[in-house]
């Protein structure tokens, strides 16, 4: 069996019970979990979790993690998730660069790649290119964790494409496994990129921009290559579901502005992508009729207008617009917060946070509404937050995750 014949066992083994111990596995850290403990958390019985945990050992999936004092009797056996187990790769293609990230079970990214691409190139040149980055990423050297800043973009990867020659200062020590350059079990690949696009089929719609993309079967394409699993979503989407199953909880808007503008929607803990995976196309909303012309073939909306705002170095105005934007996505949909991402924010966080913060606490204060009633912050993991996202449309559903 190869490793990527691995990962694909991996995806077929889980039951509904298992995914639940798994994630409250993954959710307790290197600290672990006991048996016990799982039982009460899961609704189990102790029998059941026996089997289920010997099965995840046996799988290589949860390892000991030590022993823990228990009120009376013997101590308790201390289980963790064993996140070298497997590996997702998550694929974000921007309309002009392509980045790539190895992410273990726990969602953590351990090796990333960054090269320029024209979406605009045609099929062929940028399937090319995927598979490329995507065959180097897997035979990169041995990692550790990567940094992981908040809203800071990562510094472990040159835009040539280069890796460093060992594991980030602190990043700590790799897996034995890959210490001695065995190739990590693939699960799969994720793809994250702009809409519209049909997520069930991995179809590509329309994409802004990018016409010519309509009707592109981008995930068969693509796992033919590859000989791997293959999910397509939007990379908005990506990015809100990175969230949620990363502990971002209740409501909330994953607002990204980079070359194009768009939303990833969290509603009660839960991925929406609409009917059609198209809810979040929050950047061609129209707040002005008859305003500057927009690449979707309307006028005014707030995509052109953010975009139109920092091409004349007008950083503030893009913020207030954005502000405007994100104002009446919160009262359409009484979400908690607005984390904001995106290259265009990263180069600015402090006056796009300031702007649209502004922007919010004056439409709470007409509508009689607490002031913070919607929280405004930066969106963690920095340039990477799409790509890592995207891993998780492989890893998610491992831990009944698929949605949030």
């Amino acid at each position: 069996m190869n490793r990527t014949d691995a990962g694909v066992n991996l995806l077929g083994l889980r039951s509904h019970n298992t995914a639940l111990v798994l994630d409250l596995l993954r959710t307790a850290g290197a600290d672990g979990i006991s048996r016990l403990e799982l039982a009460e958390r899961t609704g189990l019985t102790p029998q059941a979790v026996s089997k289920i945990t010997a099965r995840l050992r046996q799988e290589g999936l949860a390892a000991e993690a030590g022993r823990r004092a228990s009120t009376g009797g013997k101590p308790r056996t201390v289980l963790r998730l064993a996140p070298e187990a497997g590996h997702a790769v998550g694929v974000h293609l921007d309309r002009d660069e392509l980045r790539v990230v190895l992410a273990r079970l726990d969602g953590r990214a351990v090796r990333e790649r960054c090269v320029p691409l024209s979406l605009g190139a045609g099929a062929d040149p940028v399937l090319d290119a995927v598979a490329r980055e995507v065959t180097e990423l897997l035979a990169g050297p041995p990692y550790g964790a990567l940094p992981d800043p908040e809203g800071a973009p990562s510094g472990a990867v040159s835009a040539q494409g280069t890796t460093p020659s060992g594991p980030p200062p602190g990043a700590g020590s790799a897996p034995e496994a890959d210490r001695a350059g065995v190739a990590p079990v693939l699960l799969g690949v994720g793809v994250a990129l702009p809409g519209p696009l049909d997520h069930a089929h991995g179809v590509l719609h329309r994409v802004t921009g990018f016409p010519e993309w309509d009707g592109f079967p981008l995930r068969d394409a693509l796992a033919g290559r590859l000989g791997a699993p293959v999910v397509v979503d939007k990379d908005t989407n990506a990015a809100a579901l990175g969230l949620a199953v990363g502990g971002e909880r209740g409501s909330f808007a994953c607002v990204h502005l980079g070359t194009g503008l768009g939303a990833g929607l969290v509603i009660g803990g839960t991925l929406h992508r609409g009917a059609r995976t198209g809810a979040g196309e929050f950047g061609h909303q129209v707040i002005q009729l008859d305003g500057p012309p927009c690449s979707c073939g309307n006028r005014g909306c707030v995509e052109a207008l953010c975009l139109a705002a920092l091409d004349r170095g007008d950083v503030a105005a893009a913020a207030r617009v954005l502000g405007e934007g994100a104002a009446n996505l919160a009262g359409l949909l009484d979400i908690d917060a607005v984390l904001l991402g995106g290259r265009a924010i990263e180069a600015a966080a402090e006056p796009f946070l300031d702007g649209v913060t502004a922007v919010l606490r004056a439409r709470a204060r007409r509508e009689g509404s607490p002031q913070d009633a919607v929280r405004v912050r930066l969106a963690p993991h920095g340039a990477r937050a799409v790509a890592q996202g995207a891993a998780q449309l492989l890893l998610a559903p491992l831990f009944g995750r698929a949605n949030g």
